[in-house]
């Protein structure tokens, strides 16, 4: 549903629409104190109608982090991604002049997984003069948008998703054919509902992205690559997005279930580090 842009408060949170359907900053908040029931019951509702939040001017720590985002649901350790010394549960995710910056990629987190995540929550720790943003985008407008024709080929259509790409990273790093066919067992590929139905506002949104999903199943190679183009170009229509700008102390909290997002890779040789933390999520259906 279209919620218009208009301010919301609720207690001491307000929350500021960035576009119609997608976005909203919140305010009123400090994210380094514990919050309160109705406060979390309040963000979580936010979080389902605008499908990704930012705080702004938010100084926590690791700590207070992991603190925050566990209001919302057990956290996981991704078994590929740089870890922080110490957090086994927070993403290290630093670009620089020897590392240039690689989730330029329309997506939606770790949809390799049985249980793919319910939601990310990343902070800003340093960031580039200009550039590095990220957007997001609303998957449910991107369904609605559909011709009814590609909704019939897609609505009981399933996917088969895959962690190919660190794979390749594995094989770079000098990772044995024995050490990868153990994470093959580990993590075999999953199929996905193309279409998924979100466990708890019940909308149907587009569930394949481009840095994970492998093919359609049942389809033949090149009816599979022309419609997962299609679906896949649907984040891409600005109408559907939102953009944030990062400062100092910024957070962003998303809802993979219903949005994906797209780090923009502009800053180099600039440093931009970020951490992390992501929600343990269900079964898509």
């Amino acid at each position: 549903m279209n919620q218009i842009a208009r301010n919301l408060t609720l207690g001491r949170l307000e929350v500021a629409p960035l576009t119609p359907t997608i976005g909203a900053e919140v305010s009123g908040l400090d994210l380094a104190q514990p919050l309160e029931p109705g406060e979390v019951s309040a963000l979580r509702q936010a979080l389902l109608d605008w499908k990704v939040l930012f705080f702004r001017d938010q100084e926590i720590d690791t700590d207070q982090h992991l603190a925050f985002a566990r209001n919302f649901g057990a956290l996981e350790v991704h078994p590929f991604a740089p870890q922080k010394e110490g957090y086994p549960e927070v993403l290290a995710i630093t670009h620089n002049r020897e590392s240039r910056g690689r989730e330029n990629t329309w997506h939606s987190d770790v949809t390799w997984r049985v249980e793919p995540s319910l939601g990310s929550i990343l902070r800003a720790i340093e960031i580039p003069p200009v550039g590095g943003d990220t957007l997001f985008a609303d998957m449910y407008a991107a369904y609605d948008g559909l011709s009814d024709e590609v909704k019939s080929k897609v609505d009981h259509a399933v996917a088969v998703h895959d962690f190919a790409h660190f794979r390749v990273a594995m094989r770079k790093r000098g990772m044995t054919p024995e050490q990868i066919e153990a994470f093959n067992q580990t993590y075999p590929m999953v199929e996905h509902p193309v279409i998924r139905t979100h466990p708890e506002t019940g909308r149907r949104a587009i569930y394949v992205n481009a840095a994970f999903t492998q093919h359609i199943a049942g389809l033949e190679k090149s009816e599979s690559d022309a419609l997962l183009a299609h679906l896949y170009a649907q984040a891409t229509i600005p109408e559907y997005q939102c953009r944030f700008r990062w400062e100092p102390g910024s957070i962003a909290f998303w809802d993979n279930r219903a949005s994906q997002h797209y780090a923009a890779s502009d800053y180099w040789p600039a440093v931009r580090r970020m951490e992390r933390v992501t929600i343990v999520g269900d079964r898509p259906r």
